[in-house]
């Protein structure tokens, strides 16, 4: 297997799932604004984040955002496909994904989902099964016999 830059990035979103930990939180159901499009100092400015660059390739760009104690990771791609790809690997390490046009924000579901009201997007929901310690995405193991969304 060939290492590729999707797979790069997707070691820092996992990184960042690793240190925010497990958390639960509410489930508004405000109705989101239009999603923002954009670079990602532009989507950044409009999440009011300044973003801590941690990759600046031609195939995606990823940064480091925070909200208040909260931290997540901010991604823009070079094409569709390639946001794709990315999140079908990213989402089996589990965790919150908001997804915009060629843009994902990783993080805490409250975090993301403060986000949405910000910045607009599509709540997207990782694996259950591959959180270690626990689910991210339940608070905790439910045998994988539930499902939402």
């Amino acid at each position: 297997m060939r290492v590729t830059r999707p797979m790069l990035a997707l070691s820092g979103a996992v990184a960042i799932l690793a240190l925010t930990g497990c958390g639960s939180g509410g489930k508004g159901e405000a109705a989101a604004p239009e999603t923002v499009t954009g670079s990602l100092e532009h989507i950044a400015a409009e999440a009011k984040c300044k973003p801590n660059m941690q990759t600046d390739a031609d195939t995606i760009r990823q940064a480091l955002c925070k909200k208040g104690k909260e931290k997540y990771v901010l991604a823009t791609f070079a094409t569709d496909r390639g946001q794709r790809e990315w999140l079908n690997e990213a989402k089996d390490y589990g965790g919150y994904y908001l997804v915009g046009r060629k843009w994902v924000a990783v993080g805490q579901e409250k975090t993301v989902t403060a986000l949405q009201g910000t910045i607009g997007g599509t709540m997207e929901e990782g694996s259950e099964h591959m959180n270690p310690g626990g689910s991210h995405n339940k608070g905790g193991h439910d045998g994988g016999s539930s499902h939402h969304g």
